[in-house]
């Protein structure tokens, strides 16, 4: 999975732990999920941190829902939710890893 580099230029404010934005670990990194995208710190700007391509997350054992246990982060038009490090969505009968 590759993930765009799309610097988000019109960021008015700098995301931590008090920002009131919802913080998700992705990967070495931490998004931070705001208007229904998720941003993160690079080089001293915030870029959008958006998959390149459609990647499929095989052996996905369960199906998510509002009982499934796993934290849910809005995402565009649809919810991921955040488990193993990482955000699944569901997508044509399968979850796509995000």
């Amino acid at each position: 999975m590759t993930t765009l580099h799309h610097e988000h230029p019109t960021h008015p404010h700098t995301h931590g732990a008090d920002c009131g934005h919802q913080a998700v670990r992705h990967g070495d990194h931490v998004d931070y999920a705001h208007d229904g995208h998720l941003h993160r710190e690079h080089s001293g700007h915030w870029d959008e941190c958006e998959p390149g391509g459609h990647t499929t997350h095989d052996g996905h054992a369960h199906a998510h829902g509002s009982d499934c246990g796993h934290e849910t982060v809005r995402h565009g038009d649809h919810v991921d939710y955040l488990h193993d490090g990482h955000r699944h969505a569901e997508h044509d009968g399968h979850y796509d890893d995000h």
